[in-house]
């Protein structure tokens, strides 16, 4: 039996593999059938979505850009982890969960996949950085540039904002 952190270990290490087989092209992507993208959004032809395609949702998020901001639009937390990246010109992603159909599911499964509810969650290079005051205080000991400096080719996308590379 595994205890409760070596269950996050575990679910972290097969939703990585899961991720990683998808991006491959070595995995069928049925979990999105029914499912269609809308710019920074998804929505289901159903009205929501289940909590399984949540944690999927972020997953593929996550593996497919760079920087990503998980955020609600009238957060000054979340104003101030977008203002850092704004600041160094770094290109990211944001999910604002209050402008989404689905916000209140993706922010649990956030707290799933993180063990943190609070917004904003920031991921850089597929692991979560904390929230905005972490983000600052990386930035402010100079850590914070290196770590997107770091991004996979898996990470850049073509599609949204987040191409992981500094705006020109």
């Amino acid at each position: 039996m595994l205890h409760p952190g070596q269950q996050l270990d575990h679910f972290l290490a097969v939703c990585s593999f899961v991720s990683m087989l998808s991006r491959a092209g070595s995995l069928p992507r049925l979990a999105w059938t029914g499912c269609r993208r809308m710019g920074n959004f998804t929505s289901s032809t159903t009205g929501s979505l289940s909590s399984t395609s949540c944690v999927q949702y972020v997953q593929e998020v996550v593996s497919q850009n760079c920087v990503v901001i998980f955020s609600k639009s009238t957060c000054p937390y979340c104003k101030m982890a977008k203002n850092v990246f704004n600041e160094i010109g770094a290109n990211y992603k944001v999910v604002e969960l209050d402008e989404h159909n689905d916000g209140r599911r993706l922010q649990e499964a956030l707290a799933q996949v993180t063990g943190a509810r609070t917004v904003p969650r920031v991921f850089i290079n597929g692991n979560c950085i904390g929230g905005g005051s972490d983000t600052k205080q990386l930035h402010q000991q100079g850590r914070l540039v290196p770590l997107i400096k770091q991004c996979a080719p898996c990470c850049s996308s073509s599609e949204g904002s987040a191409s992981g590379q500094f705006a020109k």
